[in-house]
């Protein structure tokens, strides 16, 4: 048995990864930023905790109420975190920078805050819910790739950082999957430009014209979590769909390619 503490639970993966932990025995500490859309979740081995990633004081009650009813975490689980949509020239601003909040910081601040007990245990696992869209970047999600880029150069660090401590570190990427990402929680830029219509705003449409209509099954993403936590020596990233694995190997061929084809250049470039 261990002790999870799982970010943004009212929906989607989190809420699956809760109910999947809770199955295989764990004891959960379940957190949404509203309390009542969790509450459903709660048990014998589980609390209810409000959080919202981007206030460092809710992240430091949560990790007091996990110490309190469990005494500690085992494993986190950094999943939550939001969508958004628009070209890089039409970005507003605050929306960009409340996007980073969550989605990047608000997993540094989270992770920061429950490492100390993890290094003094000399174990623990980490494991950040990342995306497609954190390996191969693609219009409209420009700056929502760029958070779980943020997040994917983290997680590698971090993972040579803790190795010696005994503390394990993954990163998932999930591809479509049917969840609320594309639909209710989905945000976009208020000023869209008319020279992306043809592009970026066509593909805007099409990822809301199929947000209810996704291949992946969300509760497989919430097993492949806690079965990450039962080995010895997890992945450092673990690639979730079809679709996610079609797109990497074609980006890292492509990479490849041009690495072969650049060489000569890249190699001259000394005194």
């Amino acid at each position: 048995m261990a002790r999870w503490l799982v970010t943004g639970c009212s929906t989607g993966i989190g809420r699956h990864i809760v109910h999947a932990a809770l199955e295989a025995g764990h004891q959960v500490v379940v957190t949404a930023r509203k309390v009542s859309a969790i509450e459903d979740l709660l048990g014998p081995s589980s609390i209810a905790v409000p959080l919202d990633v981007t206030d460092k004081e809710q992240i430091a009650a949560a990790v007091r109420a996990a110490d309190g009813a469990f005494g500690g975490i085992d494993v986190l689980v950094n999943n939550a975190g939001y969508g958004y949509m628009s070209a890089i020239e039409e970005g507003d601003d605050a929306e960009v920078r409340a996007l980073f909040d969550t989605n990047y910081f608000g997993v540094v601040d989270t992770i920061k805050a429950v490492l100390p007990q993890m290094r003094a245990r000399q174990s623990g696992h980490i494991i950040n819910v990342s995306s497609m869209a954190g390996l191969v970047a693609n219009p409209p999600n420009a700056y929502y790739s760029a958070t779980k880029f943020a997040m994917e150069s983290l997680t590698e660090a971090l993972s040579k950082e803790v190795a010696s401590l005994g503390i394990k570190v993954t990163a998932i990427e999930p591809g479509a999957f049917n969840t609320d990402w594309a639909a209710r929680s989905m945000k976009e830029s208020s000023a869209p430009i008319a020279d992306y219509a043809a592009d970026v705003g066509a593909r805007k449409e099409l990822i809301k014209a199929f947000a209810n209509d996704l291949p992946g099954d969300a509760r497989k993403v919430a097993d492949a979590c806690v079965m990450l936590t039962t080995l010895e020596s997890p992945p450092l990233r673990l690639l979730l769909g079809h679709d996610v694995l079609k797109a990497a190997r074609e980006k890292y061929t492509a990479l490849l390619a041009s690495i072969d084809e650049w060489e000569a250049v890249t190699k001259d470039v000394g005194y």
